[in-house]
């Protein structure tokens, strides 16, 4: 008589995970959806000011090229206090730069926990769930929550009513020579 084999037990889906701080508060987010860690000191020459009514948690855009990266200040963004922030993530697949105070560390995330019910607000749109990491518990963020859509073309209008602001000063400045 053969005894079945017993089922393996398939390994645990893993993910790698940066662990950073806002305002004292630790989060995670997916190492793969940042593209490049950058001090917020080396921005700063290339960062120019914008202002769109209503969306306080961006104040600066970054160009490179033809594409805007808009600055989200993290500590405004999870509605903390604030924070001056002193590196940027660059996240992959978005046109978001999160304005964070530190990196914790790098490691790997084995399980992630659905939301609570009690997140029933934008935040369901800023975590992709929850995971533990040596018995805390983490937010893991979703990197496209950082501006919906809306706020998006909010920021876009702003960007473009700048750039006529700027084009019709130039203009002023060249006649008056």
């Amino acid at each position: 008589m053969r005894l079945a084999t017993p089922a393996k037990a398939s390994p645990a889906k893993t993910e790698q995970i940066i662990l950073f701080r806002v305002s004292g508060q630790l989060f995670a987010i997916s190492s793969s959806s940042v593209q490049e860690v950058r001090s917020a000191d080396s921005m700063s020459g290339g960062a120019t000011e914008i202002s769109a009514p209503g969306l306080r948690k961006v104040r600066h855009v970054l160009r490179r090229g033809d594409r805007s990266l808009f600055i989200v200040n993290g500590a405004m963004h999870f509605g903390l206090h604030a924070a001056e922030g002193a590196q940027l993530f660059v996240l992959r697949k978005t046109r978001t730069a999160l304005l964070i105070d530190g990196i914790e560390k790098m490691t790997t995330m084995t399980q992630l926990q659905a939301l609570p019910l009690s997140f029933c607000h934008e935040e369901r749109q800023w975590y992709r769930g929850l995971t533990a990491l040596d018995q805390t518990v983490v937010p893991v963020v979703h990197p496209e929550g950082f501006l919906s859509p809306q706020e998006l073309a909010l920021l876009d209008a702003a960007l473009l009513q700048a750039d006529k602001t700027e084009s019709e000063n130039l203009e002023r400045t060249s006649a008056g020579q």
